[in-house]
């Protein structure tokens, strides 16, 4: 069983980038709003994140290169070169930064909300601890530190989901029977989006490199990714799950309105107990701990390896990147300053950029000069298709969304 576990890291990675403040709120809010009927977005959600996360692993243990290095040397012409590289850049480093202050304040509101201790202070701690342990530049500590925090997520959010006892048949009607209620779309848009996160595919196609080294046989790493990456997809999918039921249990039934995670905590103590704050201080406090470090380290990889760069651990340049965007987070949510306009050209790139890195991804795992047999099959594709096609509709409709076209 511990060997097993040992073989666990980069998906547990990913499952920690998707499961953040934002996430916890977004599942809250869907739950208190709508009960069970949304969960076949999740379960859609988690079936995506899957199949791309997948093909990022297999592109980063076959061909050695992250998916930056792999986007920056798959186009001849410096023109179209010099197009993707921006890309990335703005929509992936800009991105993140804007998105680490949410991670922060987010994390810092709701602990407010439970411990009583000033935003503030929660947002230096926040911030300092992640900075904290990216400074040492020792992936398997840094990777052991996410792991025990996604444990914790697990046990909070499953235990919480457990006690409030849902309605097991309207559970399962939610799964299984596809429905959108009456203004709800953007809400199924963020259950996507808060699963489906574009930086993930950078951070896990150079992840996999560190936890798989050359030396280890092609087929024995990539059948421990695989495995990797669908338990602790289904594991951060399921923590989201969790919270959904949770918040659907306990207020959808009397429309109680919930708009942040703090406020869903103590207003679970009738139900729960003097237990409840606590329970989601410390699933909070892991939310934003994780989603801290994993979004500046994703930046890193992915701005150094459209750059060119090496993307190292130790080295100046990467640690430069994800230095900048927790100093940004942390600045941000210090001075209690809400990013409004740069989330929202956060949201509008990445809206852009996640059918095209989704497309970029089937064209690279095609190419028979750079994976050879280990290229997708038929079935690959056809999944990956699918999958492409409702990323294009979504980002589409957040586009129009954010700049006004259609009612948000």
């Amino acid at each position: 069983m511990l060997k097993r576990l040992k073989q666990f890291g980069p998906g547990l990675l990913v499952a920690a980038a998707f499961i953040g403040p934002g996430t916890v709120t977004t599942a809250s809010v869907a739950g208190a709003e709508t009960g069970y009927a949304l969960l076949w977005a999740l379960a859609f959600s988690i079936f995506a994140t899957i199949v791309l996360q997948e093909m990022s692993a297999r592109l980063g243990i076959v061909s050695r290169l992250g998916l930056g290095q792999a986007l920056r040397e798959s186009f001849d012409q410096p023109l179209l070169k010099g197009l993707a590289v921006a890309l990335v850049l703005i929509a992936i480093g800009f991105g993140t930064a804007a998105f680490e202050t949410g991670n922060i304040t987010g994390a810092a509101l709701g602990l407010e909300t439970v411990v009583g201790l000033p935003t503030r202070v929660w947002a230096l701690i926040v911030g300092a601890s992640a900075f904290a342990l990216l400074a040492t530049g020792r992936y398997q500590l840094i990777e052991r530190v996410l792991v025990a925090l996604v444990l914790t997520m697990s046990v909070v959010f499953l235990l919480t989901a457990i006690i409030v006892k849902p309605d097991l048949g309207a559970l399962f009607a939610g799964l299984l029977a596809p429905g959108i209620p009456s203004g709800s779309v953007l809400t199924v848009i963020a259950l996507v989006g808060t699963t489906v996160v574009t930086y993930n595919f950078f951070l896990h196609s150079a992840a996999v490199q560190d936890k798989w080294p050359a030396q280890i046989a092609t087929d024995t790493a990539l059948g421990e990714s695989r495995r990797d990456t669908i338990v602790s997809i289904i594991l951060g999918g399921a923590i989201t799950l969790a919270i959904v039921i949770t918040a659907a249990a306990a207020f959808f039934t009397s429309q109680t309105p919930i708009e942040d995670a703090g406020q869903m905590a103590t207003q679970l103590e009738p139900l729960l107990g003097t237990s409840a704050k606590w329970f989601f201080a410390i699933g909070l406090f892991a939310a934003g701990m994780t989603s801290s470090v994993t979004a500046p380290l994703a930046a890193a990889y992915a701005v150094t390896g459209a750059l060119g760069l090496k993307p190292d651990l130790a080295s100046l340049p990467f640690r430069a990147v994800w230095a900048v965007i927790i100093l940004i987070g942390t600045g941000f949510a210090w001075f209690g300053t809400s990013p409004v306009q740069a989330i929202v050209v956060a949201q509008a790139a990445n809206g852009v950029l996640l059918p095209l890195v989704a497309l970029f991804l089937l064209r690279v795992m095609n190419r028979s000069a750079l994976l050879g047999a280990y290229r997708n099959g038929p079935l690959g594709n056809i999944l990956g298709a699918i999958v492409l096609l409702v990323a294009t509709g979504l980002g589409a409709y957040t586009l129009l969304s954010v700049f006004g076209v259609v009612a948000g």
